[in-house]
C-alpha cells in the first residue's frame, strides 16, 4: 500500500489515515445495513488498503476485529473486510447531510468533514466513469464487456432499499452493486451471470463492467448490469396480490418455470458434480440448529422434532445432482418486467464463506428458499394467509416440474429438510436483525417439527 495519497494541492494524507478515522468508523460502521457484526462491538479496526480514487476521494478497504462469537456455519470468524468509499471535504452543503460519516478532528485528516461518497452524485458519476473503460488505480483494476458501450452523463441515485450491499442506478439504464463485506475470490454475482450469458440464459441480466483488487488479496468489489426500468420485484407484486386479492398462482407457476430454466443453465455453465452427499448434509444442518438454539432460546423446544426433519435426510432419496445454484432464492430476488421472470443477486447469503457460496448444492435448497417467502409474504398482516401460500407453493412447484422434469413435491425428504433448515437461518436473521419478524419463521418451525409437512 502506498505511504502517501495526495488528496489536493492543499492537502495530502501520509501513512495510515485510520488515526483520523478510527473512532468515528467505529460508531459509524455498526449503524450501517450492510454491516454484519451489530451483534458485537468493533474491537480492531485495521487498514488493508487504500486507494486515491479521484480527487478527494478515497477507497478503504478495511478489517474489523474477530470477537469470538459463534456463526450460523460454525466456528469462530477470523475477522470481516468492508469496503469503503470516502468522501473529504471541508464544508459538506446540507444536500450531504445523511452521507456524513464524522469531521476528523486529528491526524492527516484534521479538519476535514468524512463522508460516504456513494451519496455524492459527483463520486458515483466519476465512479461510471472509472467503469466505462478498463484501466486500474492502485491495486484496483476496472474491466468491461468491450461490446457493450455505456453512456456518459446517466444521473446516479442510490437506493435505499434495505440491502447487504449499496446499488447506485444510472439513468434507470444500468445498476451498480457495489460489495461491501468483501472476502476474497470471484464474488457469484460477477461470476455466475457471466456464466448464463456464455448459454444464452435471458433469465439473468449480464455483466457490463466490474471492478475488483489484488491488494491484499484477489476480490470482486463491485458490478454494472443492466437495469430493467419498470420491473417489478416478487416481494412487492405478491404483497399487492395479497392485498387487492388478485390471483398470484398463474405468476407463481411461471416463475416456477424460470427458476428451472436458471437452473437447467446452471447446470450447463459449470461442472458437473455428484448425487449430494445426504449425511454430510444432514449433519451440516443439524450443526447450524444447534448453533441457532444457543442464540435463540425460543428455538430449543423444537430442537428434537427439527433434528428428526434432518436425521430423515439421511435416508432418504438423494434427489437431483448437485450443482451451482443461486443460494440465496426468494421474492425479492426476481424481478418481473413486462411478461417475464427475470433472476438477480447471486451473490448467496452474506454469512456463509465464498467458498460454500461458490460450491455445488441441491437444487432444492433454491426451491425451499422460495417456497419460505411465499409463506413469508401471507404472514405480513394479520389474518395471516396460509391457504394463499399453499396454493402459490403448489404453483412454483409444478411448474419447476413441468420445466425441469421432476417433481420437488415427490421429494418430500429432500425438501422438508431444506425448508427447516432455511427456517432455522431465518429465526437467527430475525432474532438479530428484526425482533418483532420473528413469529413469521416460527410459525414455520412449529409446523415443520411437529407435523412435517
Amino acid at each position: 500500500m502506498p505511504k502517501t495519497a495526495s488528496l489536493s494541492p492543499r492537502r495530502t494524507v501520509v501513512a495510515d489515515p485510520m488515526v483520523s478515522l478510527d473512532g468515528m468508523l467505529r460508531e459509524w460502521l455498526p449503524r450501517q445495513r450492510w454491516f454484519a457484526g451489530k451483534d458485537r462491538p468493533v474491537t480492531d479496526l485495521g487498514l488493508l488498503s487504500m486507494t486515491e480514487l479521484f480527487p478527494d476521494c478515497l477507497h478503504l478497504l478495511v478489517q474489523t476485529g474477530p470477537a469470538g462469537m459463534p456463526t450460523p456455519g460454525g466456528g469462530t470468524p477470523a475477522g470481516d473486510c468492508y469496503q469503503l468509499l470516502l468522501g473529504l471535504r471541508e464544508h459538506l452543503s446540507p444536500r450531504l447531510g445523511r452521507a456524513l460519516i464524522g469531521r476528523a478532528t486529528q491526524g492527516p485528516l484534521a479538519g476535514l468533514a468524512v463522508y460516504d461518497a456513494l451519496r455524492d452524485p459527483r463520486s458515483a458519476q466519476l465512479l461510471l466513469d472509472r467503469l466505462r473503460y478498463p484501466g486500474r488505480a492502485g491495486p484496483l483494476r476496472f474491466e468491461c464487456d468491450p461490446s457493450i458501450s455505456v453512456p456518459a452523463g446517466l444521473p446516479p441515485r442510490l437506493l435505499d432499499a434495505e440491502q447487504s450491499n449499496s446499488s447506485l442506478v444510472y439513468g434507470d439504464e444500468f445498476i451498480l452493486k457495489v460489495f461491501r463485506r468483501i472476502q476474497p475470490g470471484v464474488n457469484p454475482d460477477l461470476e455466475v451471470p457471466g456464466a448464463l450469458a456464455g448459454q444464452g440464459c435471458r433469465r439473468v441480466p449480464a455483466p457490463v463492467a466490474w471492478f475488483r483488487t489484488r491488494h491484499p488479496q484477489e476480490a470482486t468489489l463491485g458490478v454494472l448490469q443492466p437495469y430493467l426500468r419498470d420491473a417489478s420485484d416478487g416481494w412487492t407484486l405478491a404483497l399487492r396480490a395479497l392485498a387487492t386479492g388478485a390471483d398470484f398462482t398463474v405468476r407463481a407457476r411461471e416463475l416456477g418455470q424460470a427458476t428451472a430454466e436458471v437452473h437447467l443453465a446452471l447446470a450447463s455453465a459449470f461442472p458437473a458434480d455428484t448425487h449430494c452427499e445426504n449425511g454430510g448434509t444432514a449433519a451440516a444442518m443439524t450443526e447450524r440448529l444447534d448453533c441457532a438454539a444457543h442464540c435463540v432460546p425460543a428455538l430449543k423446544p423444537f430442537v428434537p422434532g427439527l433434528r428428526a426433519a434432518f436425521g430423515a435426510l439421511a435416508t432418504c432419496d438423494p434427489g437431483p445432482p448437485a450443482q451451482r445454484i443461486h443460494g440465496d432464492l426468494h421474492l425479492g430476488q426476481v424481478l418481473r418486467a413486462g411478461r417475464e421472470w427475470f433472476v438477480i443477486d447471486f451473490e448467496g447469503e452474506p454469512s456463509r464463506p465464498l467458498a460454500e457460496r461458490r460450491s455445488a448444492h441441491s437444487p432444492v435448497r433454491d426451491i425451499a428458499g422460495m417456497l419460505r417467502s411465499f409463506d413469508y409474504a401471507a404472514r405480513q398482516r394479520r389474518p395471516w394467509r396460509p391457504e394463499w401460500a399453499r396454493r402459490c407453493r403448489e404453483a412454483f412447484c409444478a411448474g419447476y416440474a413441468f420445466r425441469a422434469g421432476w417433481d420437488p413435491r415427490k421429494k418430500h425428504g429432500l425438501l422438508r429438510a431444506y425448508e427447516t433448515d432455511r427456517a432455522v437461518y431465518e429465526v437467527l436473521y430475525e432474532a438479530r436483525h428484526r425482533p418483532d419478524w420473528l413469529p413469521v419463521p416460527m410459525a414455520a418451525i412449529e409446523r415443520l417439527a411437529v407435523r412435517g409437512d
